[in-house]
Formats: C-alpha cells, structure tokens, sequence
C-alpha cells in the first residue's frame, strides 16, 4: 500500500493477482508475505529461499513481519515444490509462533497456484490476471523478472550516453567557476527547479540533469534531497532518471535519492535495488547505508522523523531536533 494507491485482497487468488503488482515484478525462488488490515494491502516483502547453512534466516525474516503488526499476512511461496514447501510451512510456522494469524500459505508456479491450507484440485489453480485489475487501475505494472526492475536503473547507451557524457562534463567545468558555498546554494536551487518540472509531468533536460548530478556531490545538497522527499510518484521518475545519467562515481547520490523516495512510497522493490545500485557504486556512502538498515530492518517510513545521522558527540545543533534520528 502506498498513500496514493490502495489495493485490497479478499480471497487467496486475489492475493496471488496483486502481489507482483505490489512487488513491481513476477517473483520467482521467493518466499513473499503479503500483510493485510481487514482487506487492505499493507505490505508486501520478499525474501531469496534460505541457505541451507543460515537455518536462522526463516527466524529474521518472520520477527521483522511479525513487528509490522498486521492483522494477518498471507505467506506465498514461487517455485518448485522441492524448494517451496519446506521454507514456505517454516516460515508460516515461526509466524503463527509470534502470534501472527496467517490466512493462509501458498505455491504459485508456472501460472498457476496451490494452498497449503485447504484442499483444491491436484494440477492447482490457474492465476487469473484478471483480479489484478485494481492494481493496474492505479497505475501499478508488473516486470518479469527482477532483472528488469533493475534493468530500469542501467545508463544510458549509444547516442543517449554520450549527450550525458558530454553534458557532466559542461557541468563540471560550470561547478568548478563556483565557490562551495554558492555550489550549495545551487544545488539546492536545482532540485527545487527539477522538482517543479517533474511534479507538472515534464522532464529536466540533459545538462539539467547533469548539473543536478553534479552538485549532489556535496552532502549538503545531497541532505536538502533528503529532506524534501515525500511518496508522490514522480519522485521515483525524476530520480530514475538521474541515476540513469550519472556518472559511475555520481551514481550513488542520485540512486539514494530514489531509494528514499520509492521507500516513502511504499515501493520496497525498487528500494532495494536503488540501495544496492548506491552502495555498489560507493559502499561507504552514509546515507545509503542508513536506508540499507531501514530496509533490513523492516521499519516503516511513518515511523521515521528524521534521516540524519546523529551529530559528533560534543557538537551542538543551533536548532533543536525535530525527531529521534537513525545513527
């Protein structure tokens, strides 16, 4: 669930229709728990099949659903039986052990699905595309795969690539005219600018782009982003995009950008595949590390006041903290 899309699932089949729509992507090799409040979708997470040397993963995973306090969850696993059944009745399990009421579990495989909990025809269910109608209503796609949320991220090539090679270029030597202080200021000033294009459906242009990329360099800018982040849609597009212009060692704020805002928006998929796309590109970056733990650790956009890390012990803030901020 999102603030500006709400889907509801009443019924098991319904579930299996809306979840790779709630995902961004067709999972497949996962176990996925679906959390509902009555009928209403309000989370969806997806986890990789544990190794067998990491028996504790089913544990982690089902505390942190467990911690998200929904009414009842419906667990889903993609595959074979061989690697489903097994990981899919454990994790229901562990999950009716912290007190959470799990409706009901499932196997989807080959377009078709199967309950753990209630006897139905030996050769499944077929999917039916068509309860996923909703979903789509509200503008919510489904990719193939994975592969193609983060195939959504890759830079540009051929022609494309180029015009962005060129136009970072112009705006490196433009950054280089100022002093940091007005750099900051500039900064600041072009992603209220991008903001105000991308919010009316327009598009930045290529040295627009470049020069917003540029000047996220400096953490200042890059905390403005951060701040100014809410979960409209168009977010997701303009910093998208941003990440598909940069340069390998831009990439990282642009891709924290996207992160936070696909978060906010309650879009964990691609969350995670900013994050890591940030954290490939620079491992040590601050803040894609913070949103990395968030994401780890299950935690709600709601429940969050501030991004910022805490300041060096014997620093004092001129304004007082709005929130409790994640160290």
């Amino acid at each position: 669930m999102t603030p500006d899309c709400m889907i509801t699932v009443s019924s098991s089949a319904e579930a299996v229709a809306v979840t790779p729509y709630m995902l961004g992507f067709h999972p497949t090799d996962s176990l996925v728990v679906l959390g509902l409040f009555g009928r209403l979708v309000d989370f969806v997470v997806r986890y990789d099949f544990p190794p067998p040397d990491h028996p504790s993963a089913l544990e982690e995973a089902a505390e942190l659903v467990a911690a998200q306090g929904a009414g009842r969850v419906i667990v889903l696993g993609y595959g074979p039986p061989g690697p489903v059944s097994p990981a899919v009745l454990e994790l229901a399990h562990m999950l009716r052990e912290a007190r959470v009421r799990v409706e009901d579990t499932l196997r989807v495989h080959d377009g078709r699905w199967w309950s753990y909990e209630s006897r139905g025809p030996a050769e499944g269910t077929a999917c039916s595309l068509g309860l996923a109608a909703g979903a789509v209503f509200q503008g919510l796609v489904a990719l193939p795969d994975r592969k193609a949320l983060v195939a959504q991220l890759a830079p540009l090539e051929g022609e494309a690539g180029r015009e962005a090679e060129a136009a970072t270029v112009r705006a490196r030597a433009r950054r280089a005219s100022l002093p940091d202080d007005a750099a900051r200021r500039a900064g600041r000033e072009a992603i209220r600018e991008a903001e105000r294009i991308a919010r009316s459906g327009g598009e930045p242009t290529g040295d627009e782009y470049a020069w917003l990329n540029v000047l996220l360099a400096e953490q200042p800018v890059l905390e403005h982003g951060i701040d100014r982040t809410s979960p409209e849609r168009w977010r997701a597009r303009l910093w998208t995009e941003a990440v598909r212009r940069a340069e390998p060692t831009q990439v990282a704020a642009p891709a924290t950008l996207l992160g936070f805002a696909a978060w906010r928006a309650g879009d964990g998929a691609l969350a995670r595949v900013a994050v890591d796309r940030a954290l490939q590109a620079a491992p040590g970056h601050r803040y894609a590390a913070i949103l990395d733990r968030l994401l780890g650790a299950g935690i709600r956009p709601s429940t969050l006041v501030s991004m910022r890390p805490l300041p060096p012990r014997g620093r004092r803030r001129r304004r007082p903290a709005r929130g409790r901020a994640i160290p």
